[in-house]
């Protein structure tokens, strides 16, 4: 009896030993080739859940104070229920946003997944392997890309792939004064006669004001108005090509009009809160700013120029009207444990379901431009049934998509400047700026 017990023992372990090896087998053949696949390409293949598997991913973007990211959250969940958001708030400035991803993404973090970036970050974090490149996400999904504003796509595009799809947009625009002309200019040209003739009219001091001070602020001028006369600081091949004709007769343009007596003598002090305050004072016939100085404009406890202002696209050159393009897209992280969740976010939130919100809650105005035909978001700001304004949106040129922006900006900034002062030539200005953005693309 007892030695058949053993027989017995015995044969149950052999069969445990068995299962066992042969389940540790497969288990270890599968991490192998795991192990494999994300060595060769981060998190871009691996740790999606299976079908119906519940997953929380974690979508960071700046202070939101409308409500919309809630909003968006909450539609997004409803309509993919195996998908939870949790959302990370990051700091409402934007250059601590930026440090903050970078030293996440540097340390190959995937602490957070899907995150909101300026329309300037998506080259910088492509070629520092941070971003996870969307095409063939787009591609299986047949995403339209075409139902955008060519701006932002382009914001998004570095090295012939798309890194980021765009949230919202943000144009510059003209405004002018209705008590005092009802006729804007359409070229610069114009700009420059009207606002010489009609200062004075309607009890202002200036007949333009705009943003002439050295900072971030000229580089979206000097971008927009070259490009209004067919010139650019890079060409689709990332070559420079700044030093061109048609960046110096835009260049001389901008100093025409920042060297008149039609604008304030302190112009180029000017950003965009010095540009405000004078607005709605009405010390000015035309301003170019942001749109969100219509907002301003209409409140009747600090405006004195309420029911009297309207916006027009930015006057054109030889090549027709440029805006300087703003407004944030969304990015995967590369080394995201969940890239097929992460996509679906992306594509909800760049998707006319998402942006509709966007622009309903937050009042941010989409990228698609059939949105502007939809009677709810048409509704949910005056801007939005403006055809001027939806105009002006689909002539934003982005600023130059390259990984070392910042260095390209200061450049910019530096050498435009002179010109403004008087200092060099536009000539002298275009040859140094193409010298020193070759030098440092080159570094």
């Amino acid at each position: 009896m007892i030695q058949m017990k053993r027989l017995l023992l015995l044969g149950l372990l052999v069969l445990f030993a068995v299962f066992v090896v042969a389940c540790g087998g497969d288990s270890g053949s599968e991490s192998d080739n795991a192990g494999s696949d994300e060595n060769e390409s981060g998190s871009e293949e691996g740790g999606d859940a299976e079908e119906g598997e519940e997953v929380t991913i974690v979508y960071a973007t700046g202070v939101d104070t409308t409500g919309k990211v809630e909003a968006q959250i909450e539609e997004f969940e409803e309509l993919n229920p195996n998908i939870t958001v949790d959302y990370r708030e990051m700091p409402s400035d934007t250059g601590q946003q930026h440090d903050q991803y970078v030293t996440m993404f540097s340390s190959q973090s995937s602490e957070i997944d899907v995150f909101n970036g300026d329309s300037i970050w998506p080259a910088e974090f492509a070629q520092a392997n941070y971003a996870l490149e969307l095409d063939r996400f787009i591609e299986a999904d047949g995403y339209d890309l075409d139902a955008h504003f060519d701006g932002p796509i382009q914001a998004g595009n570095f090295d012939g792939k798309q890194w980021a799809l765009p949230l919202f947009i943000d144009a510059s625009f003209l405004y002018y004064r209705t008590d005092v002309t009802d006729t804007p200019p359409t070229t610069w040209d114009e700009l420059i006669e009207q606002a010489g003739e009609l200062q004075g009219e309607g009890g202002t001091e200036f007949g333009y004001i705009t943003q002439a001070n050295q900072y971030e602020g000229l580089v979206t001028n000097f971008v927009e108005i070259i490009a209004s006369y067919g010139g650019a600081v890079l060409d689709e091949n990332d070559e420079v090509v700044v030093d061109s004709p048609e960046t110096v007769k835009g260049l001389e343009k901008l100093a025409e009009i920042v060297q008149s007596d039609f604008v304030p003598g302190n112009i180029l002090n000017f950003q965009e809160i010095e540009t405000e305050n004078a607005w709605i004072a009405g010390d000015s016939v035309f301003a170019r700013n942001w749109p969100y100085m219509q907002s301003s404009s209409s409140d009747e406890e600090r405006s004195e120029v309420v029911d009297n202002v309207d916006i027009a696209p930015l006057p054109a050159g030889d090549e027709g009207s440029a805006s300087a393009l703003g407004g944030w897209m969304a990015m995967i992280n590369r080394y995201t444990e969940h890239p097929e969740e992460s996509w679906e976010l992306v594509k909800y939130l760049a998707g006319e379901p998402g942006q509709k919100t966007g622009a309903i809650v937050g009042n941010h105005a989409p990228t698609i431009e059939s949105l502007y035909d939809d009677p709810e978001v048409q509704e949910a700001a005056p801007l939005f049934q403006n055809p001027e304004f939806v105009e002006g949106l689909s002539q934003a040129v982005p600023r130059p998509v390259s990984p070392i922006y910042p260095e390209i900006s200061d450049i910019i900034q530096i050498e435009v400047s002179l010109v403004l002062t008087g200092e060099q030539t536009a000539e002298q200005a275009a040859q140094n700026m193409q010298t020193k953005i070759e030098d440092a693309m080159a570094e």
